[in-house]
C-alpha cells in the first residue's frame, strides 16, 4: 500500500537486521507486548516467517513501514492481528524508528492500515492498546478517530512488571 509519504509492505527475509536492530532498541522493545530486547536477527526471521504464515491463514496483517523514496529501508511496523473472522474485529499495534517519530508516519500509517481493515479484510471493528506510561501512542489513537473505551489495571507484564493498558476502538462506520 502507498500512501503520501510511505510505503507499507510486506517484510520479507532480508529485512531481519534491520528489524532486530530498530525494533530491539530499549525505547521500542520497552513500550510493546512482546518485542524483546536484545532482539536478535534470527528472532526476527522467525517472526517474518510468523507474521507471513498469519497473513496466509487471514489472522494478521503486518507491514513494513518505508518511505517512498527509500522502500526497502524499513523505519517501522503497523500491523492488524488476532483478527477474528467470526466477530469481524481485529487489534491494530504499531511502532516506529525514534529517528522517524514525531513526523505523523504512524498516523499516515495507521489511516491506510485502518482502511485495509474495514474495506480489504471486511473487519466490522479495529481496537487497539496501549501503556498508560506511552501517552504519545493515545494521540495517535485519538488522531485516527478512536474513541478510548477502557482502562486495564495491570492488565500487562513487561520486564517483570504490571502494566495499566488503555483501550481504545474504532467502528466501521466511523472510520472516514
Amino acid at each position: 500500500m502507498n500512501t503520501e509519504r510511505l510505503v507499507l509492505r510486506p517484510f520479507n527475509p532480508e529485512d531481519a537486521p534491520l528489524l532486530a536492530r530498530l525494533a530491539g532498541t530499549y525505547r521500542v522493545a520497552d513500550t510493546t507486548a512482546s518485542i524483546p530486547h536484545p532482539y536478535s536477527p534470527e528472532q526476527a526471521l522467525q517472526d517474518i516467517h510468523k507474521f507471513n504464515e498469519e497473513f496466509r491463514a487471514g489472522v494478521g496483517a503486518y507491514f513494513a513501514i518505508a518511505l517512498r523514496e527509500s522502500p526497502h529501508a524499513l523505519i517501522g511496523c503497523i500491523l492488524l492481528k488476532l483478527i477474528d473472522r467470526r466477530d469481524e474485529q481485529g487489534e491494530l499495534g504499531y511502532w516506529i524508528d525514534e529517528a522517524a517519530s514525531g513526523k505523523g508516519y504512524v498516523t499516515e500509517a495507521g489511516r491506510a492500515v485502518l482502511h485495509y481493515g474495514f474495506n480489504v479484510a471486511g473487519l466490522h471493528r479495529i481496537t487497539a492498546c496501549h501503556m498508560t506510561r506511552n501517552p504519545a501512542s493515545g494521540r495517535v489513537l485519538a488522531r485516527l478517530g478512536m474513541q478510548q473505551e477502557g482502562h486495564l489495571r495491570q492488565a500487562a507484564k513487561k520486564w517483570g512488571v504490571f502494566e495499566d493498558l488503555l483501550v481504545w476502538a474504532i467502528l466501521r462506520e466511523e472510520f472516514k
